[in-house]
């Protein structure tokens, strides 16, 4: 069995609900899985972990100082075992191949400002949370989406995840530490998460 750290940092919620779900996920396979907002834990022991799957959402076109932060502070230990990295972003959502390179560049400026290089990595449709925005920010999300997201209601909340996308990346993030570790996974009993 393994121990795995879900690091996040989430704004309106949605990268807590996907890192809860890759946690799940791993779970099911018979591991020990610890899923923490970086925001709201201080101090963590990457070290005390076999691997660590990071996840980070897109606001501004940035991701968040705390995953930043987090990175930077601990690369060194996170080189030294299996990582992932996952993000969350409305370019991601959008079936466009301007949407696909604006994610893919989100991803590349995050990589090259942490010099951080996870085995694995994957982008995710995040979510309209208008529900939980300010009126200034619903005013510019709606100029924001208007183009790539004609159909979307702008006084409800949207998501744009594909759940199956994060289980098999979840499995897949899994499958690759369970290899480098050496461990055999539980065999599932098709139940799910």
């Amino acid at each position: 069995m393994l121990s795995i750290l879900v690091a996040y940092a989430t704004g309106e919620g949605q990268t807590a609900a996907v890192a809860d779900r890759v946690g799940a996920v791993v779970e099911a396979r018979g591991h020990a899985v610890d899923v923490v907002d970086i925001g709201r834990e201080s101090a963590l022991a990457v070290d005390d972990y076999d691997a660590v799957i990071v996840g980070s959402s897109i606001h501004y076109g940035r991701h968040g100082k705390r995953v930043r932060r987090f990175v930077r502070d601990n690369r060194e230990a996170l080189t030294a075992r299996p990582t992932a990295f996952f993000q969350l972003s409305l370019a991601s959502a959008a079936d466009t191949e301007e949407g696909v390179e604006e994610a893919a560049g989100y991803v590349e400026a995050f990589l090259e400002a942490t010099d951080w290089h996870p085995d694995r990595i994957a982008q995710f449709g995040g979510a309209l949370r208008y529900s939980k925005y300010g009126f200034l920010k619903r005013l510019m999300m709606r100029r924001i989406v208007g183009d790539d997201f004609p159909d979307v209601d702008p006084h409800g909340d949207t998501e744009f995840t594909d759940w199956a996308e994060v289980e098999a990346f979840a499995n897949d993030v899994a499958a690759f530490a369970e290899g480098r570790v050496g461990v055999v996974p539980r065999p599932s009993t098709d139940d799910g998460p």
